[in-house]
């Protein structure tokens, strides 16, 4: 078997809020929560587990590959929720998306101040 990805673990300042942010945003399905984790799942079975550790929170970079349509209702919600967006990942395009890599994208925080990325075509 060759290796796929599975889950991640994403640290949340409130974990229940973080996974419907996602939920909301991306329409991925509610997966069972249990322990300190609650749970989303996306296509392929990868499942993200928003927990609130005991420390700072580094902010990360999770980019999602989303295919047009869903896109289109993303990028909608964003802008409907007045959270600052940016076409470049150096944050000096606000306001706009990008047409880089044959495909549109953008970059945001999501509510624990992670780097969010939507795109709608793959780098490679």
């Amino acid at each position: 078997m060759s290796a796929t990805f599975n889950h991640t673990i994403i640290a949340s300042k409130n974990r229940h809020e973080s996974a419907a942010f996602f939920h909301d945003l991306l329409e991925a399905e509610e997966a069972p929560a249990w322990g300190f984790f609650a749970n989303l799942k996306l296509d392929g079975g990868v499942l993200l587990q928003f927990a609130e550790p005991p420390v700072d929170i580094q902010p990360q970079h999770y980019a999602f590959l989303l295919d047009d349509e869903l896109f289109d209702r993303a990028y909608a919600k964003v802008r409907e929720r007045g959270i600052e967006h940016w076409a470049d990942p150096q944050m000096k395009r606000a306001g706009e998306t990008n047409t880089e890599h044959g495909g549109r994208g953008v970059y945001f925080r999501d509510p624990a101040g992670h780097f969010v990325e939507l795109i709608t075509r793959p780098y490679l």
